[in-house]
């Protein structure tokens, strides 16, 4: 583990702690919310801007969860919501940090996408695996999403006409493929899609490329250059241009000293992609 996320974990904790006490219902300045999808009970993490609104407002799709491993190395889910819903709030964007199934503050709601990929592919491989993933990010994994979506939309503080997604990882190809099947969005904005993945899923690659056709809203694709892969922000760029979809793709200088922290841009490099991001939500959100 990197200093930096020991400190950030540190800090996280210590937080919390305090909040829980305080308030049963927040972490931090962030409200704990109920998000129900059918038998599931999901929660989420949101942070409100300063003044009346009605704000503009960003759903945020993470990866697919952590190992039991990654967690014992990396700690809990949580910090990193904390590190991104401040800075959405001060740019005036309510901010929703939903935990899907199996993760996080929704942890008892299931097997996370992870553990049941890392499960198929130890029991019949990596095309198995494969299938199982593109599975979770249509089905279930895209009905909690969609069911964030809904709920962030019908807050009385949320002007409902100006909503954006945004993802990291296996939340930002699922990013993508929500925006394929959502017309109304103004702004998408993928964090490190399929960085590691691309280059293992020939599926995964095919349905990205077939859902660029339908998206409409303007997508701004973001990847450090020591990410897993920078094929998929190659690919996605050439496809949406050939197409004459509205989109930006922004690689960045690496960060961090592994692929691993590359792909963790979002996180790691928050003053590095903040300018950029925010430029991209204004113009597209605040018309």
């Amino acid at each position: 583990m990197t200093r930096r996320w020991v400190l950030i974990l540190t800090l996280f904790a210590l937080t919390a702690a305090a909040a829980v006490t305080a308030d049963a219902q927040s972490i931090g300045n962030a409200k704990v919310v109920v998000v129900r999808n059918g038998s599931a009970t999901l929660h989420a993490l949101l942070w409100r801007p300063q003044g009346r609104g009605p704000f503009p407002a960003v759903l945020f799709n993470h990866g697919s969860g952590r190992t039991p491993e990654d967690l014992a190395r990396l700690g809990p889910y949580e910090p990193q919501a904390e590190i991104l819903g401040p800075v959405f709030a001060r740019h005036g964007y309510e901010f929703m940090y939903l935990f899907r199934r199996g993760v996080g503050l929704s942890a008892d709601q299931g097997v996370s996408a992870i553990d049941l990929m890392t499960g198929e592919r130890a029991v019949h491989g990596q095309e198995a695996r494969n299938k199982l993933q593109l599975q979770l990010m249509e089905n279930r994994e895209m009905s909690d999403a969609l069911s964030g979506l809904a709920y962030l939309r019908a807050l009385p503080e949320v002007d409902g006409r100006k909503m954006a997604v945004t993802g990291h990882s296996f939340g930002g190809s699922m990013t993508v493929l929500l925006a394929a099947r959502e017309p109304d969005l103004r702004a998408v904005v993928v964090f490190s899609g399929a960085g590691l993945s691309w280059d293992r899923s020939p599926e995964l690659r095919a349905r990205l490329l077939a859902a660029a056709r339908h998206i409409e809203a303007p997508v701004l694709l973001v990847y450090a250059a020591n990410d897993y892969s920078l094929a998929a922000a190659k690919a996605l760029d050439a496809r949406l241009t050939e197409l004459r979809k509205p989109h930006l793709s922004k690689i960045y200088p690496p960060i961090g000293q592994t692929a691993e922290d590359g792909h963790s841009f979002v996180y790691l490099g928050v003053s590095f992609w903040e300018p950029d991001v925010f430029a991209f939500l204004d113009e597209h959100m605040r018309k």
